[in-house]
C-alpha cells in the first residue's frame, strides 16, 4: 500500500567513522550519526531515537484513529517513547520500547480508554514490527 524510504551512508569504519541519514520526505537531509551520537552525548541521531520517534508517532495515531472510530472527537494525547539498546552476545539489541502517554479524552471512562489504548499499543505497525517487550504506562485527565 504504502512504501517510505531512509538511506545511511558511513564513511571510514568502526568508532572513528562518520554516518548520515536521510529520509524521502527530506525531514532528515544528511543528518549525522555514529558511535558518538548513539553511545556519548555528540550531536546528531541514532537509530535507537529514531525507532523511539516512529513509535511514539505510530502509536499515538493509532490512539487516535481507533478513539475517533469509536465517536470520540475531542482530546489530546502525548506520547514519549523509551528505546532500550542493551549488549548481546557480541553485540546489541534493542529489548524494550517504553510508551508513556498523557490523555485528556472527552467522556471516555478510564476502562474504554485503557482498552482501547492497549490495543493501539499492540496493533500499530511499529509495535508489530519491533522484537522487544513494549511497555505502556498512562495517565487519563
Amino acid at each position: 500500500m504504502t512504501t517510505r524510504s531512509a538511506s545511511a551512508k558511513y564513511e571510514g569504519l568502526g568508532k572513528d567513522g562518520k554516518g548520515h541519514v536521510s529520509t524521502q520526505s527530506g525531514v532528515l537531509s544528511d543528518n549525522p550519526y555514529g558511535f558518538g551520537t548513539r553511545f556519548g552525548d555528540e550531536p546528531g541521531t541514532n537509530p535507537e531515537e529514531l525507532i523511539a520517534a516512529a513509535h511514539a508517532s505510530c502509536f499515538t495515531m493509532a490512539l487516535s484513529f481507533a478513539l475517533a472510530g469509536k465517536g470520540y472527537s475531542a482530546g489530546t494525547l502525548e506520547t514519549s517513547a523509551k528505546v532500550t539498546l542493551d549488549k548481546d552476545g557480541d553485540g546489541f539489541k534493542i529489548t524494550k520500547s517504553a510508551l508513556t502517554l498523557k490523555a485528556q479524552v472527552d467522556g471516555i471512562t478510564p476502562e474504554e480508554f485503557e482498552t482501547i489504548a492497549a490495543d493501539a499499543k499492540a496493533n500499530c505497525p511499529v509495535s508489530k514490527v519491533l522484537n522487544a517487550d513494549i511497555t505502556l504506562e498512562h495517565t487519563l485527565a
